[in-house]
Formats: C-alpha cells, structure tokens, sequence
C-alpha cells in the first residue's frame, strides 16, 4: 500500500514511540497519546483487500469507540497523515458495525455497545480492531497492553487473515506477543 520509505519511516516511528513512553511522566496522558498514535502508524504495516476502498484515493477512517478525549487525540495525531495515497479520517462512534466504514476500529465499549459486542460485529470483515487491556478482556486484532512502563502490543495473525487482512513481518517482529 505504502512505498518503501514511507513504511520504514513509518516502522522507525512506530518503534520510537513505543521506548519512548517512560511511566515516570504522566502516565495516563503519555500513554494515551503513545496509543493514539499506534492507531494511525499501524496502518502502513496492514494491507486491506482491494474491495475495502471503492476508489484508489478514498480515505483510510479510524473509527474510535471510548471516551471524547481519547478521540480527540486521535484525531490530533493522525491530523493531515496519509497512507499511501489514502488520507486519514478519524470517526467518534458509539456503536460498531459492519457497515461503519471503518478500516482500523479503537475499541473500548460504550454505554450502546460493549467491546466484545464491537468486535464481533466486524468478524470475518477487513477491519483491523484494536483493543487495550485497560478496557478489558476482549480482544482485538492488535491488544495493546503497558509492559514494564512501556506501550507495546500483541497481534493475532491468525484473525487478520480470516478477517482478510495481511500483516506486515515488520510489525509482526515488534509484537511482544504473535498468535497465529
């Protein structure tokens, strides 16, 4: 999806950003900012099938169910990034379905709609769901999860490509955890 460069700057960036959250800062304004930026530098290392865009320039749209602040962070990082030639939109939404046009999904449940409600809404769609451990224990594609102070993540290969989606080795070599 991305050139070559771009994807390296992108791998660069994305393992910058996982040493550089230290616990002694502010933690939970540090690490929500840390995940927020996950959400938009994951998407070079994933390839969607063809059919997932009707049109070479549409937009790749993060969809982020949870709190306003965490998407207005969100929205701040990923402000003017592309991938490839797809510019990113960010979507606050407080249900997930199949038909919310979302590329990449930050679940974290909502009053509507619970995490695994979310994500099992999207199964077997090219969705890449993304959870954290701090909103519990349902799990997406990508789990992020704070490991002795630093935001890393574990991927489940596996449900990528029975969702259609392909991981990089890239990423896969940053996970902390790989379930196949």
């Amino acid at each position: 999806m991305a050139r070559a460069g771009t994807r390296r700057a992108g791998w660069l960036a994305l393992a910058m950003a996982a040493l550089a959250f230290d616990a002694k800062a502010d933690t939970t304004s540090l690490e929500n900012a840390v995940k927020a930026t996950y959400l938009y530098k994951l998407a070079p290392f994933v390839a969607w099938p063809a059919t997932a865009f009707n049109a070479a320039r549409d937009p790749l749209v993060i969809c982020v169910q949870g709190p306003d602040s965490f998407a207005e962070l969100v929205q701040h990082a990923a402000a003017g990034q592309h991938v490839g030639p797809h510019p990113i939109v960010v979507r606050h939404v407080e249900r997930i379905e199949r038909t919310s046009g979302c590329h990449i999904a930050y679940v974290a449940g909502s009053p509507e709609q619970s995490a695994a409600q979310a994500l099992s809404s999207v199964q077997g769609t090219p969705v890449l769901t993304v959870t954290d451990s701090e909103h519990g224990p349902a799990k997406g594609i990508v789990h992020l999860v704070l490991n002795s102070g630093k935001v890393r993540f574990s991927v489940n290969a596996g449900q990528a490509g029975a969702d259609g989606l392909a991981i990089s080795s890239k990423l896969l070599a940053l996970a902390v955890e790989v379930a196949r």
